[in-house]
């Protein structure tokens, strides 16, 4: 059995990083040492608090541009020209931002059922109008949805053939 009395290890540091991309060559080091008493060999890492803080800090900021990132793209028309919402039954948080994108089988719309939304929403500030329409590859339209409940919405053109989906905002 080897027995490892202390070592030192290099840390790089990004505090020396300048906008011209050149870096300095900043490092901390942090003491490892390790004892044995039986079988079993202990483990303790030195580190500043400074350390720990720049962990945290970067920790928050990737969390922060992630929840900022946070959309669902539907696609209007499937990969293989079907007449769908892909997904078509999906659900989103209160104020998540959902991206309906035209693909295959245009024209499209996104149409909100009166009858199939949360009390009190008004349709008309949610939905493209009956006659308007998504003419073009990659032309979208967007809306975010606030109420909790479910919304059933449906493509205006092509709701006979069924197209038709549905949103749970939770």
């Amino acid at each position: 059995m080897a027995i490892v009395t202390s070592a030192a290890v290099s840390i790089p540091s990004f505090t020396g990083l300048k906008a011209g991309g050149s870096a300095s060559k900043a490092t901390s080091t942090a003491k490892i040492s390790t004892t044995t008493t039986t079988a079993v060999p202990k483990l303790a890492v030195k580190a500043s608090l400074k350390d720990f803080g720049v962990v945290v800090a970067a920790t928050a900021a990737s969390a922060m541009l992630a929840s900022n990132a946070m959309a669902i793209e539907v696609l209007l028309g499937g990969g293989g020209g079907e007449l769908a919402f892909v997904p078509g039954d999906f659900s989103v948080a209160p104020g998540e931002k959902i991206v309906f994108k035209n693909n295959a089988g245009f024209p499209h719309n996104v149409v909100f059922d009166e009858d199939e939304v949360p009390t009190g929403v008004d349709v008309s500030k949610i939905s493209m109008g009956e006659n308007d329409l998504l003419n073009a590859p990659g032309e979208t339209y967007s809306v975010t949805l606030t109420e909790k409940g479910t919304y059933s919405f449906y493509c205006s053109p092509h709701q006979g053939a069924g197209m038709i989906g549905k949103v749970t905002v939770n």
